[in-house]
């Protein structure tokens, strides 16, 4: 069963695209909602964060989201040690899942699978792209984050121009009945590669 990666920075409509293969019957992986699953419900790995970032990471049981992006987007060397505690655990918990599904392939949808290596265990890659302007645009109709705070967060982020050049394919996310049909297309793309 082929894995295929899909990845955009943020912003640029991932998970609207990875719902519309959703839609067509394709099993959908996000490592994203993995992550903060993970995170609140393993204690290895709540245990690891406290002693990375301190007591105030978790409020009870539920992880402090707002307090622990504060600090990792701040501290490059904490966001690469919090990668290194939630990674491992979101790819063991990837294979248990892949194992269970029934499909010529799935997605696997990473906000920075090109970053993390984690390309590489994909047989296909797809990229969403959008303009910066639509990207700030959808990011602060969104979470009501400041134009420094999402700033900051794209800053942790590859280019798109970068990225395109690991990807095996790019959708452009401007127009929602134009990305519904480039998904189609791709779609009896991956279907096709997987019977060669």
């Amino acid at each position: 069963m082929m894995v295929v990666g899909l990845t955009g920075g943020i912003g640029s409509g991932k998970t609207t695209v990875a719902g519309f293969f959703k839609e067509k019957g394709v099993p959908v992986y996000i490592a994203d909602d993995a992550g903060k699953r993970l995170l609140e419900t393993s204690a290895e790995i709540r245990e690891k964060v406290i002693e990375l970032i301190g007591e105030d990471a978790y409020t009870g049981k539920s992880p402090n989201r707002k307090h622990i992006a504060s600090v990792v987007f701040k501290e490059s060397e904490k966001l690469d040690a919090l990668n290194k505690i939630i990674h491992p655990a979101v790819a063991k918990d990837f294979e248990n899942w892949h194992s269970k599904q029934n499909s010529p392939y799935v997605l696997y949808e990473a906000a920075i699978l090109f970053e993390a290596g984690g390309y590489k265990k994909c047989d296909l890659n797809i990229l969403v792209t959008a303009s910066k302007e639509e990207k700030l645009k959808r990011l602060r109709q969104r979470d009501q984050s400041t134009l420094e705070e999402i700033e900051a967060r794209m800053a942790k982020q590859w280019s798109d121009e970068r990225k395109k050049k690991l990807a095996d394919f790019e959708i452009e996310n401007h127009d929602l009945a134009l990305t519904r049909t480039r998904v189609d297309e791709l779609h009896e793309i991956i279907l096709k590669r997987g019977k060669n």
